[in-house]
């Protein structure tokens, strides 16, 4: 190990020692249930209350708050973090500093769009964007996205990518090359499914699914995993024909899983000059009716 890899060592567990020693004297017994007492020296808890209620032994607990040179297991570090009340940012802080990497954050299924996110979307009024979830459903859409998508036309519970894709053909219909396409998109969902194994609405979406779609059901059992799901996809839209996008997706909320989905028509091509033209004629609220949590 170089010297300077050392010193960063030494100054991280320097950094842990002081942060568990702070919060530990930031809470007060009887936040955790104890009697105060008249005997106390030292403000807060003591080290071996943490350890007692936090399931952990004394000896390791003290060790890891002088930032001695241990490892413990993410399970040690959540039972610390619970009886030190730390929030998620503490949480994440505290793993950094002990295992040089943050803790796992269970996938949830948030349905809230952030204003500032609308206001964004909004003003991306050229090019087709919306915000999904880790379900991929999708939350908020601005009128572009509206003009190659119709989430409007179909009923909250049916705005979901994987549903319009697979159980809907209007969509599908409408995507040039679909069976390219297709292996991609489950793929790149299978990704996101991992991380919320055990939830409830993830799973029974993909058994819907299995159930509607027998493209979804044989695409899913082959257990493809993608990165990012970006590239090219064209799309014929009424009226003007094929139109090809370039697409990403960005995050705009890592602890939500919030994802903002934008696609650009190319540039330099007559379809997509007709697509915007398209847009400026468009109404004015065209496609900007109110999304959930908007």
């Amino acid at each position: 190990m170089s010297n300077m890899q050392a010193a960063r060592l030494d100054r991280t567990r320097t950094e842990l020692a002081d942060f568990l020693r702070r919060r530990r004297e930031a809470v007060s017994p009887m936040d955790v249930g104890l009697p105060a007492g008249k005997r106390r020296r030292t403000p807060g808890l003591r080290r071996e209350e943490v350890a007692a209620l936090a399931g952990v032994g004394l000896t390791w607990y003290t060790w890891l708050e002088q930032g001695r040179d241990i490892s413990v297991s993410s399970a040690f570090l959540d039972n610390v973090a619970r009886v030190l009340k730390l929030d998620e940012t503490e949480r994440r802080h505290l793993f950094l500093l002990a295992h040089h990497r943050p803790p796992t954050i269970a996938g949830r299924q948030w349905c809230v769009l952030p204003p500032l996110v609308r206001r964004m979307i909004d003003d991306l009024a050229a090019h087709p964007a919306y915000v999904m979830n880790l379900r991929w459903d999708v939350i908020g859409w601005n009128a572009a996205a509206q003009a190659l998508f119709g989430f409007e036309e179909r009923e909250e519970t049916e705005r979901n990518m994987l549903w319009m894709l697979f159980a809907d053909g209007r969509l599908q219909d409408r995507i040039v090359e679909w069976e390219a396409q297709a292996p991609q998109i489950i793929a790149s969902f299978r990704r996101d499914y991992a991380q919320a194994p055990q939830d409830d609405d993830m799973t029974g979406l993909v058994e819907m699914l299995e159930e509607q779609s027998p493209s979804f059901r044989e695409l899913w059992r082959r257990h493809d995993v993608h990165g990012v799901c970006e590239g090219r996809r064209s799309f014929r839209v009424d009226g003007i024909g094929p139109v090809a996008f370039d697409h990403t997706t960005l995050i705009v909320d890592a602890d939500k899983h919030l994802r903002l989905v934008f696609y650009a028509a190319m540039q330099g091509r007559e379809a997509s000059e007709r697509f915007t033209a398209h847009l400026r004629l468009a109404p004015p609220d065209g496609g900007r009716a109110s999304s959930p949590g908007s």
